[in-house]
């Protein structure tokens, strides 16, 4: 190819049209080659509910990292692309559009709902491939799944029949968190609790048979409509003697039992509880103890039962208002006293979670929990970071029975089915006949499976189980999975029990866990908040590497990062950087063919460069062995900014621009042999420009894309400890140089002599490299003494090791005009720095004044400091120069 770039980098030019030639070239297709280590990945697969956000980018981005560095380093690497249905979410979304015509699912009917629901889930399919596209992923498409697709549809069954058989599934009526939103039950990790005030209503319930009553305290008044007993501790003194006898239930005019429990706790307000089992997990096993009637007072929709009388048909809240009201009326409430708890929310909708009696399908949990946790503690699957280790325990250490169905449409159709006879069949097949009656009358269970329930198989359902299928055989157990801290529970914790059970291995050996992608104030991305940012508009716009870049660098192991258009600028910065120094090599390679090995009788700064570049390679690799990949592209970063263009670029054009062939075919090679392989480094983290750029070297043909470029490695004959040492001191001078020049406001242009007094022993190297680090100081001429040699007087110094190092002021600069320059420019920096610390000591400013404001005018009273500070040692320093 030419080696000549255009002058500017436009990724919207460049981005598309490399991911066609990848697709084109079928670079992303695992290969699934005998005897070679295998890489494997399965995507966490985003929900086809919408859009994709900034997490879903970061995370995509986080393991097209790996995949694409693995596939460097020689893996046979699979990355297996799919999508999930999202059961709750996708059904929401398509009620929204029918609420929109005027419908409701059940105008539609089920089947014409799920034709609907199909609908949208082709559309969303679609956009969220074109977005995959657009960031870059490097997923092999020809395996992609879906998890209602056939093959994981066939999983599910299998999965579902297997524990049915072995008991591990079982249906009964228990309590569930119901949503009264999306009518339907969900799992206890569906549901958020957040601190809410509310009140504690204190209600009196009058003896039966005996003088007296008993006070109860509640959060929900309205429950009491189905109250069954009213409950002490064994242990409390106070009601002793009661225990055995009756009170009426207010309101109702309902005689409910005293019962003795030890689950009661004597110091809650007046010791006596209220036990309503149909609407509290607690209550209900304390009237499962205690075969005590359940009595539903509150149903699905939200709504107080027909049967608790003038109450009937009324909302919750408005019943709790009525009850309030009634109690209060007829004497029966004490007081009311605030109160702050904990209370569940639908993490789908946000509606507070109704707890309700129903008959529901459920996962005996402790059974498989058990090798999941052991799994863990031997070190089978380690977490990164690992202290996330320690929240998957607590979890599965404590875990609660599985509910596992739900009243909704969209999603895997529970496999039972009724028979009138009251036969219920559990089967991989459906049933044509009642196996007990012969009758051909059946009907299947309405509920559809909770949709974690397949994502929990997705590491093995992909790759074609319950057949063993070549993929399944080569690339299982997959080698890393890369998730959000936030879904631990929801998904991680359930794929490793069920690989466990199923395939009798684990599903993958590491966790690498990340946080999530805030704003720029460090709140959480929503579309209420409406700070969420688009990653389609950022690629748009600056193009996907430098989102990629701006994500990765961003993020830490397991924490979450603040989303800063300052820092995507940035990232752009580098992108143009990387094609400028590039654009520069290549104009520099006309003619230019790679040789096998570098030339002999390299310079200092090229032995330098080499052995630089030697030690990012290994620190690149090491800390991608780590899951560090934020520090990794940092290392890159640095490497090539300050390194590669700050300095050697520089440094090389003394050989390219000097008289000496043999000197300039040197730099060449050094130049082409560096900027290369950095491109290799850059690859994963940056895709598009690093293959295009690649595309423009000169090469002999061996690989047709940086994609399939081996990795680079160390190579212990390119370590240089003597050319690193002194360069380092060399560069160190330079910059101590352009340091005093700086302070004293000297611009480039202005010569001034330095004057430099070092032991004999580095006089000789200075003297080799005082042609470039005059060059690169921006100084005048450099004058080289002994340590014993004459000290120029009225000069700036510093040191750079044992170098001593002097800038002659005289003929460079007026001293009283300097002292009088700086001495304003302290006052300025004082009126700045009054005015800040007015603003921050300002109480209503504090209070009243954004978060982002408010930190912008703390890091500017920071600078302020830092400047004064500065100008008050450099003022001290000039008034000793002046006598």
């Amino acid at each position: 190819m030419s080696v000549n770039l255009p002058s500017v980098y436009e990724p919207e030019k460049v981005e598309d049209k490399i991911y066609q030639f990848w697709l084109d070239a079928d670079y992303f297709r695992a290969p699934r080659e005998k005897g070679k280590k295998t890489f494997s990945v399965v995507i966490p697969p985003p929900n086809v509910t919408g859009s994709l956000h900034m997490g879903h980018a970061l995370n995509n981005t986080i393991q097209d990292v790996l995949v694409r560095w693995r596939r460097m380093q020689g893996f046979d690497t699979l990355w297996l692309p799919g999508t999930d249905h999202a059961g709750i979410a996708t059904q929401n979304k398509v009620e929204e559009h029918l609420a929109a015509e005027g419908l409701s699912r059940h105008d539609l009917g089920r089947e014409k709902f799920l034709e609907r629901a199909w609908n949208w889930k082709e559309e969303y399919h679609a956009r969220i491939l074109k977005q995959l596209y657009k960031l870059g992923v490097s997923c092999d498409w020809s395996r992609e799944r879906f998890t209602l697709d056939e093959g994981c549809s066939r999983a599910v069954r299998e999965v579902f029949v297997s524990l049915y058989e072995r008991g591990l599934i079982y249906r009964g009526n228990y309590m569930i968190n119901w949503c009264t939103r999306c009518h339907t039950a969900i799992s206890d990790i569906e549901v958020e609790h957040e601190e809410k005030s509310s009140m504690l209503a204190h209600i009196s319930y009058p003896g039966v048979g005996w003088e007296g009553s008993i006070v109860v305290a509640t959060t929900r008044p309205e429950t009491m409509l189905g109250d069954t007993a009213v409950a002490v501790n064994p242990e409390d003194g106070r009601y002793r003697d009661l225990v055995g006898r009756k009170v009426l239930l207010p309101l109702m005019n309902r005689e409910i039992p005293i019962i003795a429990d030890a689950y009661v706790d004597p110091a809650f307000g007046s010791g006596a509880v209220k036990i309503t089992p149909a609407h509290d997990p607690n209550d209900f096993e304390i009237g499962r103890r205690h075969d005590l009637e359940v009595v539903v007072a509150i149903g699905e929709d939200g709504l107080i039962t027909e049967q608790m009388g003038p109450y009937g048909g009324m909302d919750r809240y408005a019943a709790r208002r009525a009850v309030l009201d009634d109690l209060e009326k007829g004497g029966y409430l004490r007081k009311i006293e605030d109160y702050t708890h904990s209370v569940g929310h639908c993490q789908r909708c946000g509606t507070e979670i109704e707890p309700f009696f129903s008959l529901q399908w459920f996962v005996c949990m402790q059974p498989l929990a058990e090798p999941a946790i052991k799994a863990v503690t031997e070190g089978k699957i380690s977490f990164v970071p690992e202290r996330f280790t320690r929240a998957y325990l607590h979890w599965m250490e404590n875990i609660r029975d599985w509910c596992i169905s739900r009243q909704i449409w969209w999603g895997h159709r529970i496999p039972a089915w009724y028979c009138p006879c009251g036969e219920m069949i559990v089967a991989r097949q459906d049933p044509s006949r009642c196996p007990s009656c012969g009758g051909e009358k059946l009907e299947q269970d309405p509920d559809v499976l909770d949709t974690w329930f397949s994502s929990a198989l997705w590491p093995f359902s992909t790759m074609g189980w319950p057949e063993q299928t070549p993929d399944l055989q080569h690339y299982f157990p997959t080698s890393v999975l890369v998730t959000g801290y936030d879904i631990i529970t929801f998904w991680v914790a359930r794929m490793i029990f069920m690989s466990l059970d199923f395939m009798g291995d684990i599903p993958f050996s590491h966790v690498s866990v990340h946080g999530l992608v805030r704003d720029a104030q460090g709140r959480k991305m929503s579309k209420s908040l409406g700070n969420g940012v688009d990653p389609l508009e950022v690629i748009d716009r600056y193009g996907a590497d430098t989102l990629r870049f701006t994500l990765i660098t961003g993020q830490a192991p397991g924490s979450d990062q603040r989303f800063r258009h300052e820092n995507v600028e940035a990232s752009r910065n580098f992108s143009n950087k990387i094609w400028n120094a590039s654009r520069y090599v290549l104009m520099n390679l006309e003619d230019y063919r790679p040789a096998a090995a570098l030339p002999p009788d390299l310079q200092r700064r090229d032995r330098w460069i080499l052995d630089r570049h030697n030690a990012v390679v290994a620190r690149t690799t090491e800390l991608l062995e780590n899951y560090e990949l934020g520090e990794a592209a940092r290392v890159v970063y640095d490497f090539f900014w300050r390194d590669f263009c700050d300095w050697y670029i520089e440094l090389s054009k003394l050989g390219l621009y000097g008289v000496e062939e043999e000197a300039r075919e040197r730099s060449r090679a050094v130049l082409f042999f560096v900027l290369e392989r950095t491109l290799r480094l850059l690859h994963p983290f940056m895709p598009f420009i690093s293959e295009e750029i690649w595309q423009h070297l000169p090469r002999s043909g061996e690989t047709a894309a940086l994609i399939l470029a081996p990795w680079p490695r160390f190579a212990e004959e390119l370590v240089d400890e003597t050319a690193r040492v002194e360069m380092e001191l060399i560069m160190e001078v330079i910059h101590a140089v352009r340091n005093l020049r700086q302070e004293i406001g000297l611009s480039r242009g202005t010569n001034s002599p330095v004057v430099l007094r070092a032991p004999r022993r580095l006089l000789p190297l200075l003297e080799e490299e005082r042609p470039f680090m005059e060059k690169l100081s921006w100084a005048g001429e450099i004058t080289l003494r002994n340590e014993d040699g004459e000290k120029p007087e009225q000069a700036l110094s510093a040191l750079a090791g044992e170098i001593e190092i002097y800038l002659p002021l005289q003929g460079v600069l007026d001293l009283d005009q300097e002292i009088a320059r700086l001495q304003k420019e302290l006052q300025d920096i004082e009126t700045e720095r009054r005015k800040s610390l007015a603003k921050l000591g300002n109480e209503q400013f504090m209070q009243r004044a954004p978060q982002d404001v408010v930190e912008k005018e703390r890091r500017k009273e920071e600078e302020c400091n830092k400047k004064r500070g500065k100008l008050l040692l450099r003022l001290e320093e000039l008034e000793k120069l002046r006598g």
